[in-house]
């Protein structure tokens, strides 16, 4: 996932910075869970709050589009650089790799913490339900189900890319494409790209407002408002990659595209029912039409708008972003089975439910980056994971002492 300004041989710090962010945060979404005033989680805190729920709402409103736009610049770029051949084997070497690595192994020790958490509420194994049966249809992606996404996408483009070549010689509809990405960039994109997620949404049977575009977890088919609403992010941000030109009007639209994010995320929350999750499909029509059409526009302004504001605050290097931005791959892969026995190790406790969403991230934040630096930056790992091994520092050997005159 490397980054690199072909213009001028600079990384994009900003967006470096904004994709480990938007990584990072997802420890805070999952460990927010468990303090929702309603339960939707498997650990149920005693601690319960609005603001818990009311914070997974903000986040998780612009998080996964924002990574998608941003993994669409990053391939579109890798493309033109390594070639066809050369994208394919990076990608499944470094997204398809971790998947089929490490997909068995999470679900196992998810499993794992669940038993555990179960039998410390005194349950027994006569007192669960029967296992499903799994195939393709409902298979448990858990959270590495970005990875599978972004697998399909990375298809996507690739084969849409072989068409306008076989079929647009010219250049012409390229050309095309290349006027109507301006035309996304400012206040009018997010009504534009927001519409066909909004149809989308509005079309799910089965859609929960809240919780926005359904996360595609379960299944290797995503569902229809994941595909559309992350495909288009997805490819937006390869056509900003043609049009590197446009990131500069992305920066100057950032606030009044975040002015447009918060009021149609509000507008959103309240239609589905407010900070305390409504856990129903919507039924009626219009509000439905309505809220879907709050939620099209609040996820494309709240993305465009965190890459505006990434690109203005992070534009220069920092090694300490930098750091964060390479170990929050591996930190996202581990996350979800600590966050959980983290939620299980505090969920009695009377304390306030700030200071234990704090120790939990802090918990699995400090074991992870722990991790992270003992096993994979400076091994065969971090090449495998982030394409390059960070060598162990040595010490600089001393200068010889000069020799004495005769």
């Amino acid at each position: 996932m490397t980054t690199t300004d072909i213009d001028r041989g600079e990384r994009l710090h900003g967006l470096d910075a904004l994709r480990g962010f938007a990584l990072l945060l997802g420890v805070v979404l999952h460990a927010a869970m468990s303090f929702f005033p309603s339960q939707v989680w498997i650990v149920a805190d005693d601690q319960r709050s609005v603001w818990a729920s009311g914070l997974f709402f903000a986040i998780h409103l612009f998080r996964m589009a924002t990574f998608f736009l941003i993994a669409g610049l990053f391939a579109h770029l890798m493309l033109g650089r390594r070639g066809t051949w050369g994208f394919v084997k990076d990608r499944l070497s470094r997204i398809g790799g971790p998947l089929a690595v490490f997909w068995g192994p999470t679900l196992a020790a998810i499993v794992a913490v669940l038993i555990w958490n179960a039998g410390l509420h005194g349950q027994t194994a006569g007192d669960a339900p029967p296992p499903p049966t799994y195939d393709w249809t409902n298979i448990p992606l858990t959270h590495l189900w970005f990875l599978w996404v972004l697998l399909i996408l990375y298809a996507g483009l690739l084969i849409l890319r072989a068409v306008f070549k076989a079929l647009d010689r010219k250049g012409v509809a390229w050309r095309a494409l290349d006027r109507a990405t301006g035309a996304l960039v400012g206040p009018v994109g997010p009504f534009l790209l927001g519409a066909p997620l909004a149809l989308a949404l509005w079309l799910h049977p089965a859609w929960i407002a809240f919780f926005g575009v359904p996360t595609p977890d379960a299944g290797l088919v995503p569902n229809a408002p994941a595909l559309v609403g992350f495909g288009l992010a997805f490819g937006l941000g390869a056509l900003l990659d043609r049009r590197r030109n446009l990131l500069k009007r992305v920066e100057a639209w950032a606030p009044a595209l975040l002015g447009l994010a918060v009021g149609a995320g509000i507008l959103a929350l309240m239609l589905s029912g407010g900070p305390t999750p409504r856990l129903v499909p919507m039924t009626d029509p219009a509000i439905k039409a309505l809220t879907a059409a709050a939620f099209g526009v609040a996820t494309y302004a709240s993305a465009l708008a965190a890459v505006g504001l990434a690109l203005r605050a992070f534009a220069r290097h920092s090694a300490a972003r930098r750091y964060l931005a390479d170990a929050s791959y591996w930190i996202y892969i581990v996350h979800l089975p600590l966050v959980m026995a983290a939620q299980v190790l505090v969920q009695d406790l009377t304390w306030p439910w700030p200071t234990k969403l704090v120790l939990v991230v802090a918990g699995v934040l400090g074991l992870s980056v722990a991790s992270y630096e003992l096993l994979i930056r400076h091994s065969f790992m971090g090449r495998w994971l982030n394409g390059r091994r960070v060598p162990w520092r040595r010490a600089a050997a001393p200068a010889p002492a000069p020799l004495a005159a005769e």
